[in-house]
């Protein structure tokens, strides 16, 4: 189990996350993920290939944004701002090249829901103040509080990147945004790199976690759906353990 808790914490949200809010309507993705269409310039030099970037140094204030780079930056957090209830599938990759997938369920502020396909028998479900990690075979739960998870900085009520978040990379091309952040908060551990489509609309399309270890978890969504219907009761944390008996 602290297997789990420690690759989700690296790149799930969760989402949905993390991570998660998100948006969009049912569409096909290229399994290899939006990765592939990106050129990434080395730090600090000057945008190459069509891109709009700059990637930070190890620094505690990240990069100097220019006009356009904080105009990408406050369009990424009106769109995260304005998402609402949403469903889909994920494919979730360790750092050790494992994968697992599943379905998730998103319903802001606060609130989502990861179930794992067979043979893992993980759910990973957030009620707006708690995530928790439960394993259904081993019966076993890690919880820990949203707010110690980057991913509050996409999932609280009011999504202000410019004024929460450490941005550490901006990149732009016709048709993706990349942008890597930290939680300004010490508390809040891990990074974030998000890749988000900008045509035919802005879509978050995957993201990747990094932990204190240096060591990613990548996930990809597919079959994004907007929905109006999704049961609260799916956002409840249940208890593994049954109650003791009643003499």
């Amino acid at each position: 189990m602290g297997q789990i808790m420690r690759h989700f914490l690296r790149g799930a949200a969760v989402a949905t996350a993390f991570t998660v809010a998100f948006s969009g309507v049912a569409t096909a993705q290229d399994p290899d993920g939006p990765t592939n269409t990106i050129v990434n310039p080395p730090a600090t030099k000057p945008a190459v290939n069509g891109w709009s970037s700059e990637v930070a140094p190890n620094t505690d204030q990240g990069i100097t944004l220019d006009a356009r780079q904080t105009k990408i930056v406050d369009d990424v957090s009106a769109y995260f701002e304005s998402l609402q209830d949403l469903k889909g599938t994920f494919v979730q990759t360790d750092a050790d090249s494992k994968k697992m997938k599943g379905k998730f369920f998103v319903k802001r502020p606060g609130r989502f829901r990861f179930d794992y396909a067979l043979p893992s028998r993980q759910i990973i479900v957030s009620d707006g103040q708690n995530l928790a990690i439960q394993d259904l075979d081993l019966n076993n739960e890690d919880r820990v509080s949203l707010d110690q998870t980057p991913f509050r900085l996409l999932l609280r009520k009011d999504v202000n990147l410019l004024r929460d978040a450490k941005i550490l990379e901006v990149q732009q091309s016709a048709d993706l945004i990349v942008l890597t952040l930290e939680d300004k908060d010490p508390n809040s551990p891990g990074r974030i790199k998000l890749f988000l489509a900008t045509k035919p609309a802005m879509e978050l399309k995957e993201w990747v976690t990094t932990d204190a270890q240096g060591q990613d978890t990548r996930i990809q969504l597919s079959q994004l759906v907007k929905t109006d219907d999704l049961d609260g009761n799916l956002f409840k944390i249940q208890s593994l353990w049954p109650k003791s008996a009643m003499p």
